[in-house]
């Protein structure tokens, strides 16, 4: 048998200490930022890809991007990329993705500039990396 009870009546029966507990659980919680305080890669990041590989040649179309370790890579123009990293610096969820002239959040609609730079929803900036072609390889490093 399902028995309901009112919000004020669980209070009374946690006791004053048990509610003094849960209203100061639920209110630093309820104030805590959905913003991530510091996003870091799990490991250094220094890699190299292939452009002549099948599963990088969309980066030798501009406005195309290819995911690879949690990082977007992006072509941005006939002569440079952008690397950032996949995990958004709003939510901290792994969504961000290039849309052609720009870094976008699948998750809430944060948007980022090809430096890393937020320009919607968030005022935090995304981890950007350096990048370095030769030939047809393609550094990407912190």
């Amino acid at each position: 048998m399902q028995s309901n009870m009112k919000r004020n009546e669980f209070l009374k029966s946690l006791g004053l200490k048990g509610a003094s507990l849960l209203a100061v659980y639920c209110g630093a919680s309820a104030l805590s930022s959905c913003e991530n305080e510091a996003l870091t890669p799990a490991s250094a990041v220094d890699f190299t890809l292939d452009l002549t590989n099948a599963s990088y040649a969309a980066l030798n179309t501009v406005g195309k991007y290819v995911i690879y370790n949690q990082i977007v890579i992006a072509r941005v123009s006939t002569t440079s990329f952008a690397a950032v990293t996949q995990i958004c610096s709003h939510g901290g969820k792994a969504q961000v993705i290039y849309n052609g002239n720009k870094f976008y959040c699948n998750a809430h609609g944060a948007t980022f500039s090809t430096t890393g730079a937020a320009l919607s929803v968030t005022s935090k900036p995304l981890t950007t990396y350096q990048t370095a072609l030769t030939g047809t390889t393609l550094r990407i490093y912190a």
